[in-house]
């Protein structure tokens, strides 16, 4: 089954190529425009991972981080943000807010994507 991801973002340049990028590589994909949708869409989505932009109206992405991590039933879903602000102070209060990963904008996509599946599929020593 493939996995679920949102892509939580209000430019819509990046949402496309993310959304194609990502449906390229199998991933099932669904998309938010502010952080209020984001919130909604996680509530019905039920996503696997949340691509979360800092900067979007109606909430940030820190405030949709914080409200995530304040659901014990989301527990599982991995955040990664994304900002244009890439100074240690918002690196720090993303993480500590609960995401997994803060990747700055501009960003390497194919290195988001491996970045992803690192997150999503883990690499597991029990086949053994």
């Amino acid at each position: 089954m493939a996995k679920k991801i949102l892509i939580a973002d209000d430019e819509p340049n990046i949402v496309t190529a993310l959304e194609f990028l990502l449906q390229r590589n199998g991933y099932e994909v669904s998309i938010a425009r502010n952080g209020e949708e984001a919130l909604k869409g996680v509530e019905a989505y039920k996503p696997d991972l949340v691509l979360l932009d800092v900067m979007m109206p109606l909430h940030s992405g820190y405030e949709v981080c914080k409200r995530i991590r304040e659901r014990p039933e989301w527990g599982h879903i991995k955040i990664v943000m994304l900002s244009a602000k890439g100074r240690d102070a918002e690196v720090n209060k993303g993480m500590a807010l609960g995401a997994d990963l803060y990747i700055t904008k501009p960003f390497s996509t194919r290195e988001l994507v491996d970045r992803i599946k690192s997150l999503l599929e883990p690499v597991s020593d029990s086949s053994q």
